[in-house]
């Protein structure tokens, strides 16, 4: 393979000098430093899949592997380990507007989806409809499918226009029929952000419940449940709260609903009294009873790092230098990269995006591999014709940002991804 990429930082190039005033004068600038950026010159751009490492997070998982498994072992489990899922999930609580009590994290955002959706399908028997949109992530689109043939009902996918989310005819299939509304509140791939209390409340008022998927929403966006009076919310940490790959993920249950829900999977870790051993379930009271199994002690230790940053920096904070990041790469894009056939595949109103914006190109895909081996820059690819980047806000440089984006310009215009192959790899 051959480059002739400059790797910049361009500093002649129309937006750079902006990008270092921005830079300049970003309240969050230092929180880089508190990562491990092993390569400096490698620009990541993408932190809505898999957030960098926060350097604290090493010590934490040894001093737990050394000090609490190697010497204290089964005694650690009443040293602490028994409430780290409660502990960590009062962590998070704040960062989405929740209450002491109503955030626990176990298992994965799927399980965690199916338990709550589940849950809630049984909470509303008479009713025979789910609702979702075209822009939901697959997984939970697959769940609710799931759910649907096994208790009978239909799911109603709401067809929307692949950026902005549907919400006419969301608020039009609303109706007395419904059971549940599921929806990401920011979209995977464009995204588009919900209004979480229009939608919340045009459900409740039809006697829906709502779950909402806050995946790509926590750690980038503000969120406040309380205030949409939000019955049910899952979400992952491995993306903006940067708590490491396959990091456990959290569910949310508003607290006057906990006790009145089911969980569907009956496991010993939301049994009201796991230790007594008895063949005869009895759920727990509270936000326990919607654990499953064992606690993953190591993957928790290494998560609460990068939630104690997002808390630190203050998602205020967080939420306002995200906007101006995907602001700064669409006016960057329509400038340089709109003439050589990109468009801008993301909402166009500030209000209504996330911390992630996606370009559309016919030759995505090798685009997206040229980027990662010849520009020094890993965004990723979602089919059929997105580069997405996701702009974390506590690692991310608006220089960072300019020179990736004159990046991307130096290989269309020097045809670099005709080298690299049409067929498509299962991870990016």
């Amino acid at each position: 393979m051959t480059s002739a990429l400059q790797l910049g930082p361009f500093p002649h190039a129309a937006g750079f000098e902006d990008a270092e005033q921005r830079d300049a004068r970003d309240p969050l600038a230092s929180y880089a430093a508190r990562f491990d950026i092993a390569d400096p010159t490698l620009i990541y751009l993408d932190g809505n899949s898999l957030g960098r490492l926060p350097s604290a997070a090493p010590p934490a998982i040894d001093h737990v592997a050394r000090t609490e498994w190697g010497d204290r072992l089964i005694r650690s489990w009443n040293d602490g380990w028994w409430d780290l899922a409660t502990d960590v999930g009062d962590r998070i609580a704040p960062l989405i507007g929740a209450r002491p009590g109503e955030v626990i994290v176990s298992e994965s955002t799927t399980t965690n989806l199916y338990k709550l959706a589940g849950a809630a399908l049984d909470a509303r028997p008479g009713r025979r409809v789910i609702i979702t949109d075209d822009l939901n992530f697959p997984s939970d689109v697959h769940v609710l499918a799931g759910l649907a043939a096994r208790t009978g009902r239909e799911l109603r996918v709401i067809e929307s226009n692949g950026i902005d989310g549907p919400v006419a005819g969301l608020l039009e299939a609303i109706d007395s029929s419904t059971a549940l509304v599921s929806l990401s509140l920011t979209a995977f791939k464009s995204g588009y952000t919900y209004d979480l209390a229009e939608i919340t409340a045009a459900a409740h008022a039809a006697g829906a419940l709502v779950l909402w998927d806050l995946s790509h929403s926590v750690g980038a966006i503000e969120v406040d449940l309380g205030f949409a009076q939000v019955d049910l919310a899952v979400g992952c940490t491995y993306k903006f709260l940067n708590g490491g790959p396959g990091a456990p993920a959290f569910l949310f249950v508003r607290e006057d609903l906990q006790d009145s829900l089911v969980n569907p999977i009956s496991g010993w870790w939301g049994d009201d009294d796991p230790f007594d051993f008895g063949l005869q379930y009895v759920p727990a009271t509270g936000i326990r009873r919607f654990q499953v199994g064992t606690a993953p002690i190591l993957s928790l230790a290494a998560a609460v790092p990068g939630i104690e940053m997002v808390a630190e920096a203050g998602m205020a904070a967080i939420a306002a230098k995200g906007r101006e990041l995907v602001a700064f790469a669409e006016e960057r894009a329509d400038d340089r990269l709109a003439p050589l056939g990109f468009s801008w595949a993301s909402p166009r109103d500030p209000g209504r995006r996330g911390a992630h914006g996606s370009l559309a190109h016919s030759d995505a895909w090798r685009i997206t591999q040229a980027l990662i081996e010849l520009g020094r820059v890993i965004p990723d690819f979602r089919a059929p014709d997105n580069v997405r980047m996701g702009l974390s806000a506590l690692t991310t440089s608006f220089t960072d940002l300019h020179t990736a984006i004159e990046r991307v310009a130096l290989i269309v215009e020097g045809n670099l991804a005709a080298q690299f192959s049409n067929e498509r790899s299962a991870v990016t």
